[in-house]
This record gives C-alpha cells, sequence and structure tokens, in this order.
C-alpha cells in the first residue's frame, strides 16, 4: 500500500521526454523530406525550361509559328522628346524631329502601296504635345513612304526660318509620287512671318485634319499636283482674329492653295488672308468652307478659282462672308446651297470670253441694301463671247439686286404696243434666246406678235388696241434660256408677203420647194428681199454668222 503510493507520487517528466523526443525526430524528417521534394521539383522544373528553350533556339528544330517570350518588338511610334528635341521652344528641334521622321520612314517589310512607295505600316512621329521651335522645312525624306501620321504638337518657325520654304513640305526632287497616305492631325503650325505652313507636291491621298496654321506669309496650306488631298476641320489665318480686325485692309497671303486635280476641301475656316482658297485645277470639291479671310470692300476673295476654260470644280454649302467668289472663264462650276453675307456675291470674270456649263442655284444672298448684284460679269478684258448652259436662278436675295438668267413679268394698261423691260435682272447684256408670252384681253381676241427682243426689252405689238383689267393683266411675259441651251428653241413657220404680192413659205435649205420643213432648230433663219435675188441672214448661237443665197418657194 504504501509502495504503490509512493510510485505513483513520481514526476511526469522522465516518463514524457522519450514520447516527445520522439514525435520531434518525426517532425524532422517530415520536414527535411518535404524540403528535399520541393528542391527537387524547382530543379526539374527549371531543367525543363531550360530543355524548351534550348529546343526552340536549337537550329534543327521546327520554326515557331510565334517568337519566344522572351523576344521583345520595338514600337513603331517614334517619340520627339526621346531624340532630344525640346518641347518648351527654347532650343531647336529642327535636328532631333527630322531623325525622329527619318526613322519613322525606315521600311520594315517589302510591302507597297503606289509602286516604289513603301508601306511603313502605320508608323507615328508623337510630337509629346510639346511646342517645339524649327529654323529650317521639317522634309519627309526623299526615299518615299505612306501609311504614317505625325500628330499631336505645335511646330513654330525661328526668326531666321526661310521665307520662300514651308514648315511642313512633302516634296522631293523627283516628279513621280513619292508620298501616299501622309496624315497630319492635331497640328498647330506658326509660320511666324516667314514663309508657309504645310507643303504637300507630288503626293497622294495626303490627309490634313484638325490642324491650325498661322502666321504664314505666303499660303497656310499649298497642294501642287499629286491627287486626292483632303483638307478637314481645319483652321487658317494669317492673322489669329475673330473678325473686325481694325488691320484687315492689309492682310495678305493666301489660305489655301491647291494647284491640283481631284481634292476634297471641307469643314474649313480661313478667318485672315487675302483670298481665302485659290483653285487652280480641276475636280475639286470645296464643301463647308467659311471665310471671312478679307472683306470684298478691301480688296479682298474667299474662293477664286482660277482655271479659264477647265473649271470643273464644285463649291457647296460654303459659308462667303463679306468676301465672295470669282471666277475666270468658268466651264462646268457649280455654287450651290451656300450662304452670302454682306454684299458677297459671285463674279464670272472673262479671260477669253468662254463661259459653259455654270449653275449658280439655291444660294441665300443678304446685303447691306447699296444695290449691289448677286452675280455679275467683270468683262474687262473682253465681252464674254462663248455662252452656253449657263443657269442662274432659284436664289434668295434679301437686300441686294437679283440676278438671273431666266425671269417673269407682267404689264397692264390699254394700248397697241407693250413692252417689258428685262434688264435690271437679266444677267447678259442684249441676250435674250426664248421668249413665250401670253396676251389677254377683256373684249374681242387681237392679232399680236412678238416684235424685238433687243436690249433686254421684250416688244409686243396687237393689231387693235385692248385692255386689261386689275383681275386679268394684259400681257404676261416669260424670258427663258439666257444660258443658250442648243436644241431648245420654240420654232414656228411663219409667211411672208413679197413686194410682187405673191405669198411664199421660206425654204429651209437651197433649190428644196417644200412647205413642211421646220426651221434648224440650231439657228433662226430672217429673209430679206433687195429686188433682185432673195437673201438669207443666218442668226446663230452668237448673232449673225453668213449670208446665203436662196431660193423662195411660191405658193
Amino acid at each position: 500500500m504504501t509502495a504503490r503510493h509512493r510510485g505513483c507520487s513520481l514526476p511526469l517528466f522522465p516518463l514524457l521526454f522519450p514520447t516527445t523526443l520522439f514525435l520531434l525526430c518525426t517532425l524532422a524528417i517530415a520536414t527535411s523530406q518535404s524540403v528535399l521534394r520541393l528542391k527537387t521539383l524547382s530543379d526539374n522544373h527549371r531543367r525543363s525550361l531550360q530543355a524548351i528553350s534550348e529546343a526552340h533556339s536549337s537550329p534543327l528544330s521546327a520554326p515557331s509559328p510565334h517568337p519566344p517570350f522572351f523576344i521583345t518588338v520595338k514600337s513603331r511610334i517614334y517619340h520627339v522628346t526621346d531624340y532630344g528635341a525640346d518641347p518648351t521652344g527654347k532650343t531647336d528641334s529642327t535636328a532631333a524631329i527630322s531623325q525622329a521622321i527619318a526613322d519613322a520612314f525606315t521600311p520594315f517589310s517589302s510591302h507597297r502601296l503606289m509602286s516604289g512607295i513603301p508601306d511603313l505600316g502605320g508608323a507615328e512621329v508623337h510630337l509629346d504635345g510639346g511646342t517645339y521651335l524649327i529654323s529650317l522645312p521639317l522634309c519627309l525624306p526623299s526615299s518615299g513612304g505612306g501609311n504614317i501620321k505625325i500628330h499631336g504638337g505645335t511646330l513654330r518657325a525661328s526668326d531666321d526660318f526661310p521665307t520662300d520654304r514651308y514648315v511642313i513640305e512633302l516634296r522631293s526632287k523627283s516628279n513621280d509620287f513619292d508620298y501616299e497616305y501622309v496624315n497630319l492631325a492635331g497640328l498647330m503650325v506658326d509660320s511666324n512671318f516667314r514663309g508657309g505652313g504645310i507643303a504637300v507636291v507630288d503626293s497622294l491621298r495626303t490627309i490634313i485634319d484638325g490642324c491650325y496654321v498661322v502666321h504664314f506669309a505666303t499660303d497656310g496650306i499649298w497642294v501642287k499636283n499629286g491627287h486626292e488631298t483632303i483638307i478637314r476641320s481645319s483652321y487658317l489665318g494669317q492673322h489669329i482674329t475673330a473678325g473686325g480686325d481694325r488691320n484687315e485692309k492689309h492682310f495678305s497671303g493666301t489660305g489655301i492653295r491647291l494647284e491640283a486635280n481631284d481634292n476634297i476641301i471641307s469643314n474649313v475656316v480661313i478667318f485672315s488672308a487675302a483670298t481665302g482658297v485659290v483653285v487652280a485645277g480641276q475636280a475639286n470639291t470645296i464643301d463647308g468652307v467659311h471665310c471671312y479671310n478679307k472683306a470684298t470692300a478691301f480688296g479682298g476673295t474667299g474662293i477664286y478659282v482660277k482655271t479659264p476654260g477647265l473649271t470643273q470644280n464644285r463649291i457647296v454649302n460654303c459659308y462667303l462672308d463679306y468676301t465672295g467668289i470669282v471666277a475666270e472663264d468658268p466651264v462646268q462650276l457649280l455654287v450651290s446651297g451656300s450662304f452670302f453675307l454682306g454684299d458677297a456675291n459671285v463674279v464670272l470674270r472673262s479671260v477669253h470670253g468662254v463661259i459653259r456649263g455654270v449653275q449658280i442655284v439655291d444660294n441665300m444672298f443678304s446685303g447691306r441694301g447699296t444695290g449691289v448684284g448677286i452675280v455679275w460679269l467683270d468683262e474687262t478684258r473682253g465681252p464674254f463671247t462663248a455662252v452656253d448652259q449657263v443657269v442662274v436662278e432659284r436664289n434668295t436675295v434679301d437686300h441686294m439686286r437679283l440676278k438671273s438668267t431666266t425671269s417673269r413679268a407682267s404689264v397692264e394698261g390699254t394700248g397697241t404696243t407693250w413692252t417689258v423691260d428685262f434688264r435690271p435682272v437679266l444677267l447678259f447684256p442684249n441676250r435674250i434666246d426664248h421668249v413665250q408670252y401670253s396676251l389677254s384681253t377683256v373684249a374681242e381676241f387681237a392679232g399680236h406678235a412678238l416684235r424685238n427682243i433687243s436690249g433686254n426689252r421684250v416688244v409686243i405689238e396687237s393689231d387693235r388696241a385692248v385692255t386689261g383689267d386689275k383681275d386679268n393683266r394684259s400681257l404676261e411675259t416669260w424670258v427663258f434660256g439666257q444660258e443658250r441651251m442648243k436644241k431648245a428653241f420654240v420654232v414656228m413657220v411663219s409667211t411672208m408677203i413679197l413686194t410682187d404680192g405673191v405669198e411664199c413659205y421660206l425654204c429651209m435649205q437651197k433649190n428644196e420647194k417644200t412647205h413642211s420643213k421646220l426651221p434648224d432648230q440650231e439657228h433662226i433663219e430672217t429673209i430679206s428681199y433687195n429686188g433682185e435675188k432673195n437673201m438669207v441672214t443666218t442668226l446663230g448661237p452668237f448673232g449673225p454668222q453668213k449670208e446665203k443665197e436662196k431660193l423662195l418657194c411660191k405658193a
């Protein structure tokens, strides 16, 4: 009893120590085995990745469709600040920006646009929102290229910039196309009154988008030769103003000069220059252009179409703000849907006397009540003699003189001679090609005839006095066709009583005896009798042309 109680009172630590030691040893062994396994797995994974890498890099292995994951492809966006350009504009950045452009023009593939023009794949020269001082033109490399964009900053000409050059120049020494699809976007170009802004020469499909071109001494934008240049959503001005500038009469230079075919100017504002747009090419479209560059009263011109005889241009949806349109010898010119403010108008200027296929229609004119016509002829160098298919009509006019190639008027009263004067309205002097009139009387019917159209005055005579009332005007007259459209005459067969009292019909061809043939639709023939032979004077499109002997058919 005593022994049992004494044994139970022994300390517990000696009894637990072997068990604790066993557990600690077991845990240590397990931990070391786990670490060994992890190390083995890590080494195996590393060796596997190394084997894969060596397999890809082995010259005997098949080429991979994708580059290895550790190869980095260089970006095709060239930041000019990476080349040392100064975005503060304090130091000259010409060399740095030129080098960035040169690197961007380095082809990275064999793809081509037009023959001989490398495809640059959409490379970009980024100006990083800085202002850069330029002492020499930024010229695109003569090697050529396309599918590239230059954007995002301000280029300002230095005080010693050449006065006969442009801040940005797309032109080379060859006469071939060297550049295609070059996009100049989001740029401010400040010429510092030293030269021009942007020159696009012998280039295809150039886009000038969202640019602000100012302080040019020559041209804001000059396009020569080339094809399909698009200038859109841009602002141009020699001086920065919002109108009403006290120095407006001293503005010079040209906002945009187009000396090329098939170009488009759209949604552009030209706020100061002697001439807004000069068009010296064919098949160009001027759409949505607002010109308040220099008022006509100060000698300015909004849009000058300077292609005598070869116009084929369209001016639509424009806003001519106190400055108008001048077109020299226009052929196939359309002016439509435009607004002319402040006595702005259209001047048709004769150089060689040719005007054909001109439409000035559906425009709005608003003036100052000074008597200015909406369209007028400048025949200082000589009259227009070759006139065909000229249409001026359907224009709305407020405080200006309406001019048109068609008109309508009426007179009332009592008499035998009725005269309607169309001189204030008709555009061309002494020119009426077609007349249509109706004579209404209160009582009996009276014989009447058209007697004269000279001086744009239509004279109708009746064989007796007729009277009209306030509800039934005596004479209503329509004048058609100052446009002189061929094969549009209203022809009639007339008889004449000669001095010998024999009634005869006019023969249409020599020795032809017929009473049914109508006069040729391309001329009017009148007959005179001199007692010995019958002569016919042929009136062609532009007046008397020749005389020829003809026989008369006796009834």
